[in-house]
């Protein structure tokens, strides 16, 4: 898009920050290297001028407008990572971290085969016999997933027959070769 600004673009990215008018830090309005629409730039250098000028913490994030506690976040993110930690991340679970393989195993013992899903029944199960508390939703997504077998997963020799349909699928020890 050859017409987006960069503020656009830091909104798209997550690191526009939303209270640009907060940044006290003369050098910011200054300059016009320094941008504080750019979150992560704002971040970087308060943590700079708390290394680098022996500044208050607490001084540091009032002058950059922003929180004690997001200053000790930025800090903890930057020495975890670098400058990497300061960009934006998507909160909350990254996968379905509640649904174990010991979990899975009592949903299917508990799912009759050929008979309607009860997800609901069957979260109520997990609670009560292994104190968890899951989503009737996320039941549900898993048992689906469970059905489908995806084309990553799948034996190659299947994975090539699904595409050729007129070959047949056998185990690569059995297969016959042209002589």
């Amino acid at each position: 898009m050859p017409n987006q600004t960069k503020r656009d673009r830091l909104r798209q990215l997550g690191a526009l920050n939303t209270r640009p008018e907060a940044v006290r830090a003369p050098w910011f309005r200054e300059s016009s290297f320094f941008d504080p629409l750019d979150l992560v730039q704002v971040k970087y250098e308060m943590l700079r001028h708390v290394h680098e000028d022996g500044v208050n913490k607490a001084d540091a994030a009032a002058l950059f407008g922003l929180s004690r506690p997001t200053y000790y976040q930025a800090e903890a993110a930057f020495e975890r990572e670098g400058i990497a930690g300061l960009l934006p991340r998507t909160r909350g679970p990254k996968s379905a971290h509640k649904l174990t393989d010991e979990v899975m195993q009592l949903i299917e013992q508990n799912q009759h085969t050929g008979a309607p899903l009860q997800a609901r029944s069957l979260a109520q199960l997990l609670h009560s016999t292994l104190g968890i508390s899951v989503h009737p939703r996320s039941i549900e997504r898993a048992m689906a997933r469970k059905k489908t077998v995806s084309p990553m997963r799948a034996p190659r020799c299947c994975r090539t027959a699904a595409r050729i349909s007129t070959r047949r699928c056998a185990p690569p020890s059995y297969a016959v070769r042209p002589a």
